[in-house]
């Protein structure tokens, strides 16, 4: 058979499968909820290592032990973020207001994963799905769909061993674009979560459905001159060696106060990072970007090593990080876009003020919304960049990749960060359960009603017969003027 043919028919049962499910599951008390949530947490935590093993084999990219830290965030850690909030029935009460809430789940979730953080995106996003009594269909990336659906499977079966109904969690084994957009498409599925690059989220936007869709973030790190350098340079690089780059929120460019610039240099040299001459930065330029500024996939998610031989050069054994001196931002200069590998852009900038703009510039190439970290002692200036960069996770003395997904910072432990309106998203928040469920309202009068309003209205106007009358004959009388 005609494999989109059949990407297409899986979509549909799926979903409609799903949609059965998800009615008896819509009936689940908190406590049943919270049993099959924990059950789905703790056999995907304990699959940890095995599932990232997986995502790297099949896919390439990254680095196994850390998809296995993101795949303990992806479970433990999110459901532990989420394990006391209240998704059925009753959820708030405000006495003195005459209000009380009521949770309602949305329905049944498509979920677009991607190839980057596959096994921890599905993990996460089957988590707060289901505690929101919603079902959940996965489209993983076309590159990823093995161990997606071996994650989909683990968690499925705990969860129905633990007593959700059967099909309320499912994923696509024969994944195509006709069968992801059926998907999304079909009359089954209330919500989309569109996590991955620009032209998943757009199409997921494009469907006329609710859909939360978040994409790249450009993100730049400015090292302020009352930084703990030693800090800085530790965390940035061991932050853009994670995982080799492959979470969205990790550093692309470093903006170095001018002062501190040289001892920042040699600090993370001293931590592995290798800068690279001009000729080799063209080099790596070349290798990462097609010329329409899309990624080369060969190039995402390797070792600092890897990169440099596909580049034609060699770089010390260790090296951790290339490092490419940058002066300008856009098309012109490929390395001041989002790199899904170990290269981060280098700029000099004199004063939190010049970094500030240089920051904004990156920001604005490619990562509008998202995130930026910076190091710095002097709140003057935390407060400065809060106010001023139009992202909406600013990170503050923290490795950016493990900050913005919540592990080292008290943000919610989230895979899919929103970039907000300005980024083309309907939040900016690390979204999480709270956003995968509708609240109702029972609102009691708390006051009189204005006694204007229980007045009768005044009877508009009406017109006596002898005004009928003499409308009447001035319309005849102009008719016979015309003739």
């Amino acid at each position: 058979m005609d494999p989109d043919l059949v990407s297409i028919q899986e979509a549909r049962d799926l979903a409609m499968n799903a949609r059965e499910a998800q009615k008896v599951w819509a009936q689940a008390g908190q406590e049943q909820v919270d049993k099959v949530c924990a059950a789905m947490a703790d056999a995907a935590f304990s699959a940890s290592a095995r599932l990232g093993q997986m995502a790297y084999e099949e896919t390439g990219y990254g680095v196994p032990e850390h998809k296995r830290l993101k795949n303990e965030l992806g479970s433990r850690g999110v459901w532990e973020s989420i394990k006391d909030v209240r998704t059925a029935g009753i959820i708030r009460q405000d006495l003195a207001h005459g209000l009380t809430e009521i949770a309602w789940p949305v329905g049944v979730v498509a979920a677009l994963t991607p190839s980057t953080n596959p096994t921890s995106t599905v993990m996460f996003k089957i988590l707060i799905s289901v505690k929101a009594r919603n079902g959940i269909v996965v489209a993983p990336h076309p590159s990823a769909v093995n161990c997606c659906v071996e994650t989909a499977r683990i968690m499925a079966r705990a969860a129905e061993d633990a007593g959700a109904p059967r099909g309320l969690i499912a994923c696509m084994q024969q994944v195509s674009l006709q069968g992801t957009q059926e998907l999304m498409n079909h009359r089954a599925i209330s919500l989309i979560l569109a996590t991955g690059g620009t032209p998943m989220v757009r199409a997921a936007h494009s469907v006329g459905k609710p859909a939360y869709g978040v994409g790249p973030g450009n993100v730049p790190v400015y090292v302020d001159r009352s930084a703990d350098l030693d800090q800085a340079a530790r965390f940035i690089v061991a932050s853009k060696a994670f995982d080799y780059s492959t979470i969205c929120a990790t550093e692309q460019s470093v903006v170095a106060d001018a002062p501190i610039a040289s001892e920042l240099r040699q600090r993370m040299e001293a931590q592995g990072a290798y800068f690279v001459s001009m000729e080799q930065s063209v080099a790596l330029g070349r290798l990462l970007f097609h010329e329409n500024m899309s990624m080369n996939p060969a190039a995402v998610g390797k070792s600092a090593e890897v990169i440099a031989g596909m580049a034609g050069f060699e770089v010390p054994s260790g090296t951790r990080v290339l490092v490419a001196r940058l002066n300008q931002v856009g098309k012109a200069e490929p390395l001041s876009a989002e790199k899904l590998t170990t290269v981060l852009g280098w700029y000099e900038a004199d004063g939190w003020l010049a970094g500030c703009e240089r920051c904004i510039e990156l920001i604005h190439f490619g990562g509008k919304g998202h995130s930026v970290a910076l190091h710095c002692r002097d709140e003057k200036i935390v407060t400065a960049f809060g106010l001023e960069k139009p992202v909406f996770r600013i990170l503050v003395n923290t490795m950016a990749t493990l900050g913005a997904v919540g592990v080292t910072t008290g943000l919610m432990p989230s895979l899919t960060l929103g970039a907000g309106g300005i980024g083309g998203s309907i939040t900016g928040d690390n979204v999480t359960v709270h956003h995968m469920f509708n609240v109702k309202r029972v609102a009691y009068g708390t006051s009189q009603p204005p006694a204007a309003a229980l007045k009768p209205g005044a009877q508009p106007n009406r017109p006596t017969p002898q005004q009928i009358e003499a409308v009447v004959r001035q319309v005849v009388q102009e008719i016979l003027n015309a003739k």
